[in-house]
């Protein structure tokens, strides 16, 4: 059996060693190398892929190819099936996929991670978010080079790390790119990575199995706690309690805490104050909107790591027209590069119109804060150049204000971001004139219907 083992590693090795030509190295780092043999039975061999995302990307654009090359080196294969990897393959412990006979022995580079201590709490990570494949970019490089150092070293001179954005920016990415190189190189380090949303509901069931000490042991004593979306648990009261406790007991021993949300702390509504104070008391870092550069980058790395060479205009084309976030831009990409090889068409600049044209539709549809502030500045018979200003003056001022009230209602710019937009202001100033409008509108019928006129003129 061992000898068959060893047959069939082999054989897997030289069809890897081909189809690494084929394809280019980004495109097997990611799709193939993380594969394994498992066994062979009546012709089929049998691969074992970590994650289902894996399994049916290989099932879809790899599997024929695969069972080609290894026919021709083995003819008696007629079949080759990918299944998820449930367990460790009888192969454990050779080298990965694909690797040089000079490496030394390693685990696959996207090892499932069910078998880590700490999996019971955790959710499993993604394996194809690692730093690695974060494009840098002036909007992101501050949260990269600090997610990097929380990652690499034991011990940080900030605590906690506090990332936040918009939708698709990033956050998660990182999220997962820290947790997953602290298991890679230090798995002695107890790791927990979960949703604020999967600590609540673990934190009320605890509470109703009459487990809360259980729970309260098993938080406080992880090395790195990560939790993503912390903006969940704004008005959760008995939920923000214990993480508050949960937070202090950590801090206190020297553990590193890793914080993702939608807002910096400051701007979390509904969080009690005694917990913004703390979320904020590290470094927080925000990742800002991308640029056209970053997301020409994005397009580029993610088209190599997929083995496509896609035409330059294409690229850039998108990169104009898909600016919301990162993972519409991927989408876009995905769906572009699927319907090429399904439908067996070349990528053009024609056919991307045609393919995204609900996308493309969308995305013109999509409102900016200067449109707003040129509206604005229309319908209150002031001047554009009055948003930016810093006049205080009520008939300018009240204006701006409803501007800023709007950017917030109908794009998805970060406070921080919407200030920028007029004059460089802080993040708190659009707060306050939100807060204003809002309260305008209560009061005021006629500044409401105002309001809602502007904002049915902007949507229509």
């Amino acid at each position: 059996m061992n000898a068959l083992s060893d047959r069939l590693e082999m054989q897997w090795q030289r069809v890897c060693s081909r189809m690494r030509s084929e394809i280019g190295e980004a495109a097997f780092s990611s799709w193939l190398k993380p594969m394994a043999v498992q066994d062979l039975t009546q012709g089929k061999v049998r691969l074992a892929a970590p994650t289902r995302f894996m399994r049916d990307w290989v099932v879809d654009h790899y599997a024929d190819r695969l069972r080609v090359l290894w026919a021709e080196d083995n003819p008696s294969i007629v079949a080759v099936d990918v299944v998820i990897q449930r367990s460790r393959p009888p192969v454990a412990g050779r080298r990965s996929a694909g690797s040089d006979a000079a490496d030394p022995p390693q685990p696959p580079a996207a090892a499932p991670v069910a078998a880590h201590p700490t999996d019971r709490l955790s959710v499993p990570l993604d394996p194809r978010f690692t730093f690695e494949r974060f494009v840098v970019g002036k909007p992101n490089e501050f949260a990269y080079a600090a997610a990097r150092r929380v990652a690499q070293a034991h011990e940080v001179s900030f605590n906690p790390l506090f990332l936040y954005s918009g939708v698709g920016l990033g956050k998660t990415h990182l999220m997962h790119a820290i947790a997953g190189h602290i298991r890679d190189h230090d798995p002695d380090r107890r790791v927990v990575y979960l949703s604020a949303e999967k600590f609540m509901y673990r934190f009320i069931r605890a509470l109703r199995e009459q487990r809360a000490v259980d729970f309260k042991e098993n938080f406080r004593s992880v090395d790195v706690l990560m939790i993503d979306d912390v903006q969940f648990i704004s008005g959760k009261d008995s939920t923000q309690e214990e993480f508050f406790h949960t937070f202090n007991a950590l801090v206190d021993q020297g553990r590193q805490i890793v914080i993702s949300s939608d807002k910096s702390p400051s701007d979390l509504e509904g969080m009690e104050e005694r917990l913004k104070s703390r979320l904020g008391c590290g470094l927080v870092a925000d990742i800002h909107p991308t640029t056209y550069e970053l997301r020409l980058g994005i397009l580029q790395s993610k088209s190599e790591q997929l083995g496509v060479t896609m035409p330059g205009k294409v690229l850039e084309f998108l990169a104009h027209k898909i600016a919301a976030n990162v993972r519409e831009l991927e989408g876009a990409l995905n769906r572009v590069i699927a319907h090429a090889q399904l439908v067996g068409h070349d990528i053009t600049l024609e056919t991307t119109q045609e393919v995204l044209k609900d996308v493309l539709r969308a995305n013109d549809r999509r409102i900016t804060i200067e449109e707003i502030q040129k509206k604005v500045a229309e319908h209150f018979n002031v001047k554009v150049a009055d948003m930016h200003s810093a006049r205080r003056a009520r008939a300018v001022a009240r204006p701006r204000q409803v501007a800023m009230f709007l950017s917030k209602q109908l794009t998805s710019r970060s406070l921080p971001e919407i200030g920028r937009k007029f004059g460089g202001r802080d993040h708190t100033t659009v707060m306050h004139a939100v807060k204003k409008v809002t309260e305008l509108c209560d009061r005021d019928a006629g500044f409401a219907e105002d309001v809602e006129l502007l904002r049915r003129m902007l949507e229509s």
